[in-house]
């Protein structure tokens, strides 16, 4: 439930590095969204205050991690504007953090008690198992990060809500959890926000496209083609 604040806290931070201009309709489409997610998921629960505190820091890292991705990917000064030059960065250490946190947590005395490893077989089994959720995972955030590089992180979010969605009718529809009518009015709002998005974007591209057409004949000049970062717009200004 905390979670469902990450696209709130994303976009203020798109709206902190001008990766975004400041609209009270995007603030509004992105509450309606939050509080689409939040009803999928509310239920009454146990209050643990550490719990909150870090799930809520997580929610915040989030939005400050897909920031300074379209930071890296769109910002020509760092050289990172290929997806899969960032990824040659940012892998090797996101793997070396996870695999220390998970010599220190996981209980690795019990490896060899798992019926995951417990003959070559379930090795082999487990292997590609892994080996076929990994390249899953990478083609995903390869995905992810390309998506970044020409649209913006917020997109990207909202892209994420949307296969929420799917998530939970899959759930639902295959493996027959339980669906109440606060799930059912979270989906309906999870897709009235994302509607209400592809509108102002729309509204956006229009927008941009008249005010090329206003332009008189820039063949380099391309509004609608691309998010531009705000600060290397005043930054052409400035030199023009």
């Amino acid at each position: 439930m905390c979670k469902s604040a990450s696209p709130i806290f994303l976009l203020l931070f798109a709206f902190a590095f001008r990766l975004e201009s400041p609209s009270i309709k995007l603030l509004g489409i992105i509450m309606i969204i939050s509080i689409g997610i939040l009803l999928t998921v509310a239920k009454e629960t146990e209050f643990e205050l550490w719990g909150f505190v870090f799930v809520m820091l997580a929610a915040v890292m989030s939005g400050f991690r897909w920031s300074m991705t379209q930071i890296l990917l769109q910002k020509e000064v760092y050289g990172l504007k290929n997806p899969l030059t960032l990824m040659s960065y940012v892998t090797p250490v996101m793997a070396l953090i996870t695999g220390l946190l998970s010599l220190i947590f996981d209980p690795w005395r019990e490896f060899k008690k798992s019926s995951y490893f417990d003959s070559s077989w379930h090795v082999g089994q487990s292997l590609v198992l892994m080996l076929f959720g990994g390249t899953l995972a990478f083609f995903m955030v390869l995905t992810e990060y390309v998506l970044v590089s020409v649209t913006s992180a917020v997109t990207v979010t909202i892209a994420g809500v949307v296969k929420e969605a799917v998530t939970i009718l899959v759930a639902v529809l295959y493996f027959h959890d339980h669906f109440t009518w606060l799930k059912g009015a979270g989906l309906i709002t999870i897709m009235a926000g994302v509607g209400l998005f592809n509108w102002y974007k729309y509204q956006k591209l229009q927008k941009g496209q008249k005010s090329e057409d206003g332009l008189a004949g820039s063949p380099t000049t391309n509004v609608a083609a691309k998010y531009v970062i705000l600060e290397d717009m005043d930054d052409q200004d400035h030199n023009t």
